[in-house]
């Protein structure tokens, strides 16, 4: 009892919470769901008629419930327990009754229960797609209106909407049979159907779902059926219905009249006759259709709205080819216009939007003149001096046309004309443009152009009637740029491809634009002489520059594969290599050329061609820094010089590490250059790692002598001042010669001259002991030579001579006289091997 108790507890307590909208369709379900339950739970084996009468009435809703949101298949339980419950009831009542008068009265109270379940059955296998079983449920429900004629609204509103939901899904058969049995069951019991409207609105319905399944089969039924819709309740939307099925069905002009006459004494609105009328005229019916259409005015003649009906005149007139009618009536209404019949602002620019458009179809036909025949009619609407951005465009239209017909004159009138509509339009400034580079007036073109490039970078506000989208400014320069190489103007196709490289977000398209323009620049630079070309070299490199930035920004977009990407940078390094060489007279440039072209090719895949041409790049790069800083610069300007080598040094180092594991470099002098640029580098910037690189280098057993000879010279080179280090590279050096198996006198004498002039330098009479002993033996080494050899240059001889001889002097000065014995005695060595100047020393 407790169980029951709560059972009706949650119901009703579910029932006053949804009234208040306190919870969902769904809770509500789920509740009545539970409640339900532990109602059947507490049934017993003979349970009272208001018990039975409490679980029909539960079960019903609780099906209901789960219909309502969707859920079909958990209602069948619960509408069979409803079932099986009203039929205890009934078996209850007549057991109780006493007499037939009784059993009657139970009959039709249970009935009334019977009725909702079979429905609520029928709407459930109906969600869950079952056709058959729904149909047994109608049919069941259907049989007990002559008891229950009260239902008979209901039945056929749920046939009807079973119709439509069968007709969404295009089930046409099935939808066919649902909106029959609502129209037959809403004429079973005239006092409780649905009335007339209903009716209407299930007929159109059923024919319309005869339309849609097959017309040519159903004709005669959708016939059928809309002219039942119509006697029902008579309505513009069935009338035009049954002129549709008409049609499809390929009926006769005379019975398309007939049908058309049905209803002359409607009251349709001026859109519904003028979508009767393009019905009509669509199907290619057009004597009805214009015939039609000459009488709606008739009907209307008060309505502002007139000019709609001329405007589908035109457009149907246009559309059947029959441009002569149709220009009569546009001359007709640009009468009216200017005699008190103006159409009303809507209908004005429609017919605007036709004669555009019918000039623009003359213009692609290059039709010209009759463009221009129709773009006429359309400036026919527009008072003198009137500002109109449409007029604008419209006059920039007509200079088109003018210019293809040579008419310039009138072109450049119509151009001021959008001038003074719409001067900071982009499109009046590309007329504009257009005008001069075609009469070849290189600064009015000029100034358009840029005035183009400024509007590209930011669309005017007053813009926006145009629909200029984001790609305009860029369409509108490229093509500038195409006129101007067609009429020869480079200098403005320049400029014109300049703004476009800055506007242009197609990747493939802003290339195709930078080579254009480091073709065009090279050939212009080729003409030009020296003075001028600094400038245009400059553009070159900015173009190259922006090549690079964009292939680096490129990798986000899709459209620009990998592949595309390559053959770009592979193009624009080999160009950015040949202006290096090309420019040899100009380091600096040069340098740029070769730094650029660098970069570029890391866009390229690394194989051995590629790699190499990064390697000479680089090593280039550097030489031209080094070249640079060796001229008379200010301290900060070599520094930075400097540095720079060091920098591309290094990334020539990586590079030259993955190159060497191609192949085989053994003969390549890499390795040397880069130690020689280096070493210059750092001596230069007095850099402290200078003496740990040159650590590894007195290691290196197979260094060359020219390869110490030149660090020996660099190494005392301004600003660099490492005496010690030239010192030891010439020592180096002057061993390598020694061990030759045949001494290069020549060389050899080179070296040792500059070995004892940084080791004995001129002028100092002070020297230590150790100093002078290790000089003693280079002039003895030198003796050495010259005694096997006749190959020892004799100028070298008579300078060795000399300086032994005048170091001895300055020893005698300095009281040293032993020493200046030896030393001169050194000195006088050297006289026996002198050739002629022999005997001018003695």
């Amino acid at each position: 009892l407790q169980v029951e108790e709560s059972a009706v507890s949650l119901w009703n307590w579910t029932v006053t919470k949804h009234t208040g909208a306190v919870i969902s369709d769904e809770q509500r379900a789920k509740l009545r769901f539970v409640a339900c339950r532990l109602i059947c739970l507490c049934e017993g084996s003979d349970p009272p008629e208001g018990t039975i009468r409490r679980q029909i009435l539960m079960s019903m809703k609780t099906g209901k419930g789960w219909i309502d949101i969707g859920k079909a298949g958990l209602a069948d339980g619960f509408l069979e327990n409803a079932m099986n419950s009203i039929e205890k009831l009934y078996a209850k009542l007549h057991k109780g009754s006493k007499g037939e008068t009784d059993i009657e009265v139970h009959r039709a109270d249970v009935e009334k229960s019977l009725f909702k379940v079979l429905s609520y059955q029928a709407e459930s296998v109906f969600a869950q797609g079952d056709f058959q079983r729904a149909v047994m449920c109608v049919q069941r429900c259907k049989d007990m209106l002559m008891k229950l004629p009260k239902e008979t609204c209901y039945l056929s509103i749920l046939c009807y909407n079973f119709g439509v939901e069968t007709y969404e899904w295009k089930r046409y058969e099935q939808s066919s049979f649902w909106l029959s049995q609502s129209y037959d069951i809403g004429k079973m019991d005239m006092k409780y159907s649905v009335g007339k409207e209903m009716q209407a609105k299930v007929l159109p319905m059923l024919a319309t779902t005869y339309f849609e399944w097959d017309c040519s089969l159903y004709l005669d039924k959708a016939l059928q059926a809309i002219s039942l819709a119509n006697q029902e309740n008579l309505h513009p939307a069935g009338f035009f219905l049954k002129v549709k099925i008409l049609l499809k069905s390929g009926a006769s002009d005379e019975d398309i009249n007939s049908a058309l006459a049905e209803f002359t004494h409607l009251e349709m609105s001026l859109d519904f006759c003028l979508n009767t009328a393009k019905l009509l005229l669509e199907h290619g019916r057009e004597s009805v259709g214009f015939d039609f259409l000459k009488s709606v005015p008739e009907r209307f003649e008060s309505s502002p709205d007139l000019g709609k009906i001329t405007l589908l005149h035109i457009e149907f007139l246009l559309q059947n080819k029959r441009e002569l009618l149709a220009k009569q009536k546009i001359e007709e209404v640009i009468i009216g216009h200017y005699t008190g019949k103006q159409l009303l602002p809507e209908a004005l620019n429609q017919l605007h939007i036709i004669l555009w458009d019918r000039a623009a179809k003359h213009y692609e036909e290059k039709n010209y003149s009759e463009a221009l025949h129709w773009y006429n009619y359309s400036v026919s609407f527009y008072t003198p001096g009137q500002i109109d951005q449409n007029l604008a465009k419209l006059q920039r239209n007509m200079a088109s046309c003018y210019l293809h017909l040579k008419q310039a004159d009138k072109a450049k009138e119509a151009v001021k004309q959008a001038e003074r509509c719409d001067p900071n339009s982009i499109f009046t400034k590309f007329s504009v443009y257009k005008i001069a580079v075609l009469e070849n007036d290189t600064d009015k073109a000029m100034e358009a152009v840029i005035e183009m490039g400024k509007l590209a970078e930011k669309p005017s506000e007053h813009e926006d009637k145009l629909r200029v989208d984001k790609n305009t400014g860029s369409n509108l320069l490229s093509l500038a740029a195409q006129i101007a190489l067609e009429n020869d103007q480079q200098i403005v196709a320049i400029k014109a491809l300049e703004y476009l490289s800055e506007h242009l977000q197609d990747c493939r398209q802003l290339f195709t634009s930078l080579k254009c323009l480091v073709r065009l620049m090279l050939s212009k630079v080729m003409a030009e002489n020296a003075e001028k070309r600094d400038e245009d070299i400059n553009s070159i490199l900015t173009y190259l520059n922006l090549a690079h930035q964009k292939l680096a920004e490129s990798f986000t977009e899709e459209k620009f594969t990998g592949d595309m990407r390559i053959l770009e940078a592979h193009w624009f390094r080999k160009v950015a290599w040949n202006l290096a060489v090309q420019f040899k007279d100009s380091p600096e440039k040069m340098r740029d050329f070769f730094v650029l072209s660098f970069k570029l090719s890391q866009f390229c895949p690394s194989d051995k061609a590629v790699l190499i041409a990064q390697k000479t790049c680089l090593l280039m790069a550097a030489a031209v820094d080094l070249e640079m800083g060796r001229q008379q610069v200010t301290p900060s300007e070599q520094t930075e010089l400097f540095s720079q080598a060091l920098q591309h040094l290094q990334t020539c180092k990586e590079v030259w590490k993955v190159l060497k594991l191609t192949g085989d470099f053994a003969k390549d002098p890499t390795d040397t250059l880069l130690l020689l640029y280096e070493f210059e580098a750092r001596s230069k910037l007095n850099d402290p790692t200078l003496h740990n690189l040159m650590e590894s280098v007195w290691e290196q057993p197979q260094i060359e002598i020219k390869t110490l000879e030149i660090i020996a010279s660099l190494a005392m080179e301004p600003p660099a001042r490492y005496p010690v280090l030239c010192k030891k590279a010439l020592k180096s050096a002057l061993n390598l010669h020694r061990k030759q198996a045949v001494i290069d006198a020549v060389k050899f004498s080179k070296c040792l001259h500059s070995l004892i002039n940084i080791s004995l330098p001129t002028g100092l009479t002070d020297l230590d002991t150790c100093v002078l002993q290790e000089v003693w033996d280079y002039f003895e080494d030198a003796l050495s030579v010259v005694s096997i050899t006749d190959a020892y240059p004799e100028m070298e001889i008579l300078w060795l001579m000399t300086r032994a001889w005048n170091t001895g002097i300055f020893q005698y000065t300095v009281g040293k006289y032993k020493e200046a014995e030896q030393w001169c005695g050194l000195g006088m060595r050297f006289l026996n091997h002198l050739g002629s100047l022999k005997k001018t020393y003695e």
